[in-house]
């Protein structure tokens, strides 16, 4: 790190210290801590690096004694602006140099012929102090230099690409013209470089390019985190992802997770004759969940626009237009809160089905989870925060009614329509355990159906650890599903929870169109009187709005309605959460973990 560079600067020129020391000994490795990236030389052939020191071969006698000295160097917890700033100027004077031999630090591409993961497995049979110097064994590597080490006619550099890391061998006596000179003199840890050579594995088991040529490819101005303390501000490892993956491979790690993910599960949609089809991300009345919308207005048209809060309404056109089996896997928008479970913008797949109900979803639900988990992890347990969890079939199918009465002893089948009486009862058996945003919370229940889902949400929602269905919700708070077949007041919908999180939401879903009218004018009514309510606490308050989370104005999708009087197929319909999926195959505690580029403040 430029640290180790810097810290003698008051007694040395720059140019002098920086370019032209004989001894120099800098090395990056790779650990990780909670919210803390912590900085090692390794030299494992997998993308996630060792937490152990690397083999990379070290100097004896008095080169080595000096190394040591220099590796307990302290350092600043962080690199200061003024350091940045020197650094980037010496390396800014390092690209005039290159430029002035002829040579172009930022270089138009580089045939490789091998990773370095695939020369690991390659010549995993390769004996200690053997080199293979046949007419195959001659390589062409590239990738971003993470440690080096320069003393006397040798120089070893630890390459890393997006398969692992690999050792660069670089001996005076090999290398062509003055390129050993021009490796001591410019290039820096950060710099991507190709190399070109033969292989062998030193004394101490490093295998090794031994480069007979190499490139920079692209010269590095700015230094990477320091390696004693890493990137321990959260923030930036947030805004500045692509630091936070050159630091530390376990982030780039469970991006292709994810990665691994979203193909197996467009794999087993496709498999079971789904086809996937894209629907408008801008649209004109926000629907298909209730969720305070992104606006936006679009000039030549003249008119507002809505960034879509869900696929829903759109997905159930494609089934009124004649698609039986239809999937989308988009990104989903909504100007509301930020925290460890939710950000603005998400990605979600909604799959419809026609002529299945509700109970084909939860099948498709357990087959979808665990495909991916067998992709990912290659088994059906896993381990989340500490907490091991199962995912083999079949997982638990429960009413909300009963898990209610299981955990909090109320049994709401028996209170009747009563909304007085009911809050009554919840408030003196739960009373002890409720906060004050709970109770209030409790008391602003419309109906008896939506003081059963906060209850549900209090009480229940945070102890469904395993796998678990929640099945028959309130009419009330699920405007879009069929109503239950043998129990009045309830709806075919199911939630999927694991973690005491919400992973899925199905419907049978509601195709009468007078029906689906009635509820969505309804759901559009009770908003109205919240907004209302909201906009007059507001307006008493001396100091600007405290609280404006129902001031935000719904629509009604009229088009939608239309379509559904024309006739759509009896069909269920599922949302599922692919940000939380990765988070629970990827044993990240935070939304934000799993987002390559979360949305953030700004910064002051």
């Amino acid at each position: 790190m430029e640290a180790l560079k810097l810290w003698n600067l008051t007694s040395q020129p720059l140019k002098r210290h920086l370019l032209h020391s004989t001894t120099s000994i800098t090395s990056y490795a790779f650990r990780r801590t909670p919210r803390t990236l912590l900085l090692r030389s390794s030299s494992s052939s997998s993308s996630t690096a060792s937490s152990s020191a690397p083999d990379i071969d070290k100097p004896t006698g008095a080169a080595s004694r000096a190394a040591g000295r220099n590796r307990r160097a302290p350092a600043s917890p962080t690199t200061s602006t003024s350091d940045r700033e020197a650094v980037r100027a010496i390396r800014l004077k390092k690209v005039e140099e290159l430029r002035s031999k002829g040579l172009d630090p930022y270089a138009y591409g580089w045939e490789k012929t091998h990773s370095a993961n695939q020369l690991q497995d390659i010549y995993r049979d390769l004996g200690n102090g053997e080199e293979a110097n046949g007419e195959n064994d001659h390589v062409s590597i590239a990738g971003r230099i993470v440690a080096r080490r320069a003393f006397g006619k040798l120089a070893f550099l630890t390459l890393r690409d997006d398969s692992g890391t690999i050792q660069l061998y670089c001996d005076k006596e090999r290398l062509i013209d003055d390129q050993f000179e021009q490796l001591k003199a410019h290039v820096d840890i950060g710099d991507i470089l190709g190399a070109r050579g033969s292989i062998k594995r030193t004394e101490k088991g490093e295998l090794s390019v031994c480069v007979l040529s190499f490139a920079i490819l692209t010269k590095s101005l700015l230094p990477l985190p320091d390696k004693y303390h890493g990137l321990t501000d959260i923030d930036k490892r947030y805004r500045q992802r692509y630091v936070d993956m050159i630091a530390n491979p376990e982030v780039a790690d469970v991006f292709r997770k994810r990665a691994k993910v979203v193909s197996e599960i467009r794999r087993t949609m496709d498999s079971l004759g789904y086809i996937e089809v894209e629907t408008p991300v801008l649209q004109g009345a926000a629907g298909g969940a209730e969720a305070r919308p992104f606006i936006t207005h679009h000039n030549s048209l003249g008119r507002d626009l809505y960034l879509r809060i869900a696929t829903e309404l759109h997905l159930k056109r494609m089934l009124v237009g004649g698609f039986e089996k239809v999937y989308e896997i988009g990104r989903i928008f909504r100007n509301e809160g930020i925290s460890t479970r939710h950000n603005p913008e998400f990605t979600t797949i909604e799959m419809y089905e026609a002529y299945s109900d509700y109970q084909s979803m939860m099948n498709l639900a357990e087959e979808i989870v665990t495909q991916c988990a067998l992709a990912v992890l290659g088994k059906l347990t896993l381990d989340y925060q500490g907490v091991e969890i199962c995912l083999e079939r079949p997982w638990r199918r429960e009413t909300m009614h009963n898990l209610v009465k299981e955990v909090s002893g109320i049994d709401f089948s028996e209170l009747g329509d009563d909304l007085e009486v009911a809050k009554k009862v919840t408030l003196s058996t739960l009373g002890n355990n409720l906060d004050a945003k709970d109770k209030a919370s409790i008391e602003a229940c419309q109906s008896v159906g939506h003081l059963l889902n906060e209850v549900f949400e209090v009480v229940v929602e945070p102890k469904l650890i395993q796998p678990t269905f929640v099945l028959d919700y309130p009419i009330e708070i699920s405007p879009l599903a069929k109503p239950h077949r043998r129990s009045i007041g309830l709806t075919e919908r199911f939630e999927l929870f694991i973690c005491g999180r919400e992973l899925g939401n199905a419907f049978s879903e509601l195709t009468d169109p007078i029906d689906q009218r009635g509820r969505l004018e309804d759901q559009v009514r009770q908003h109205e009187k919240k907004r209302a309510e909201a906009a007059s606490r507001n307006a008493d308050k001396k100091e600007g709005t405290e609280n404006e989370d129902d001031l935000y104005e719904v629509t009604l999708d009229d088009d939608f309605l239309t379509a559904l009087e024309y006739g759509m197929p009896p069909a269920s319909g599922m949302g599922l959460g692919i940000d939380r999926i990765v988070m629970l195959l990827t044993n990240s505690p935070s939304i934000r973990d799993v987002i390559a580029f979360p949305v953030l403040k700004v910064q002051q």
